[in-house]
């Protein structure tokens, strides 16, 4: 994952190393025998070719990570971290998905407090990681997320949940959640695009996250609803989807790299796998 924000610091001062935009990233492997993420960060100020986001296409550098978009439309990704290095294509397999209305994506009741919002579900990836100094062939699917705003959340809110699931049949869930302090859904959204192409979007109120088991983190006290039941309230009627985590510690801390302590693993669901995103829970997010 990687992050651009406006410091709104700077921006009169002509020196190159004025902090104008700061660029910070997250890679992490979930793997069942280590129990935990294994993760890795960078942070830099934009600059001096290294840290850099291209305004034209997908070209992304941070110190030695790399995402950028290839002549073939194929993307590469070259990140890594605590005993893991990711070397890996990701080949688009279907049309974007624009999400929200034409790609603006509500997430709260002022009309500022929204994003562009696009997503490329179903990526064919091959590649390599290396572990312990051992490099072996990968593959597998993939998705990519790209969102960008000004205003965010709204002021009430302390966190969301999300998920993001590419389906076996070839069809794409995406459902979210904005929670204000006492857990109450603020604003929900999220689509469902079916595997012959047909788009559904949801509208406020049309989607829920529901009860689940819960995992406690023994280094924040943060409990996280790592399996919850997601429902759509779609015309053609309810579809729900009950997610169940790889293994429950997959916490992340990114305060060293300026973040926060958020949960974000891998998931399964029946027919499915993707991932689950749990922010605000070990305390209120700050955008």
């Amino acid at each position: 994952t990687f992050f651009r924000t406006r410091t709104g610091l700077g921006e009169g001062n002509p020196s190159r190393f004025a902090p104008r935009q700061v660029l910070f990233a997250h890679a992490a492997i979930s793997d069942p025998r280590v129990g935990r993420l294994l993760h890795g960060q960078r942070i830099a100020r934009q600059g001096f070719g290294l840290a850099e986001a291209s305004e034209r296409d997908m070209d992304l550098v941070l110190d030695d990570w790399r995402l950028a978009r290839e002549r073939s439309g194929a993307m590469r990704a070259l990140a890594g971290g605590e005993g893991f290095q990711l070397d890996l294509v990701l080949t688009p397999t279907q049309p974007i998905l624009l999400q929200g209305e034409g790609g603006f994506s509500r997430k709260g009741p002022r009309p500022e407090q929204a994003s562009w919002y696009y997503t490329l579900p179903h990526l064919q990836v091959s590649g390599r990681l290396e572990r312990e100094g051992r490099w072996r062939p990968v593959r597998g699917q993939a998705w990519l997320d790209r969102e960008w705003s000004s205003t965010l959340l709204d002021p009430a809110a302390v966190g969301w949940d999300w998920t993001g699931i590419n389906l076996d049949d070839g069809a794409a869930l995406t459902a979210f959640r904005v929670r204000d302090a006492r857990g109450k859904s603020l604003w929900t959204g999220g689509s469902l695009r079916t595997a012959d192409g047909r788009l559904w979007t949801a509208p406020n109120g049309a989607v829920a996250f529901e009860g689940g088991r819960t995992w406690t983190s023994p280094r924040t006290g943060a409990v996280y609803p790592v399996a919850p039941t997601v429902r759509l309230m779609t015309p053609a009627g309810e579809r729900r989807w009950v997610l169940t985590p790889l293994f429950d510690d997959q916490e992340l801390d990114s305060r060293p790299s300026g973040g926060p302590v958020y949960w974000e693993g891998a998931v399964r669901v029946p027919g499915g796998s993707g991932y689950l995103e749990l922010t605000g829970y070990a305390a209120p997010l700050r955008l």
